[in-house]
């Protein structure tokens, strides 16, 4: 078992962001000792796969639905679709690094003026759509 200041400092993960994760069902405690909580030791596993979620773009409630009485169970077609999704924001990330880098040595004074600055904001514009 490990308490709660134990998890926090394994994993970085504040204590109020804990007791968030449990109030969206994410995570749950083994128990109580007076006001600490405690937590089972694959409690560290768990909040790597939350870690591992969020940063792949999935949401909390998306995150929580893998939890289930049986275990973790992950989507292969949801983990395909994400990444094709995070493929598609690396290579607009990439086109709107390429346009600032123009922007920032265009000769132009004012941005507006540049057309590598109005290509970009064309296609900040549209990616919005």
């Amino acid at each position: 078992m490990l308490d709660i200041g134990q998890v926090t400092k394994m994993t970085g993960i504040n204590a109020s962001a804990l007791r968030y994760y449990e109030s969206k069902g994410l995570i749950q405690p083994a128990g109580r000792n007076g006001i600490r909580r405690y937590y089972s030791n694959d409690i560290i596993e768990q909040l790597s796969i939350i870690a591992l979620g969020q940063l792949a773009g999935f949401s909390l409630d998306e995150i929580a639905s893998i939890f289930t009485d049986e275990g973790v169970n992950i989507s292969r077609e949801r983990l395909l679709t994400k990444s094709q999704e995070i493929e598609t924001k690396i290579k607009q990330l990439q086109a709107v690094q390429s346009g600032l880098q123009k922007a920032a040595n265009c000769p132009h004074s004012n941005h507006l003026d540049c057309k590598n600055f109005r290509r970009l904001m064309k296609l900040a514009i549209s990616s919005n759509s």
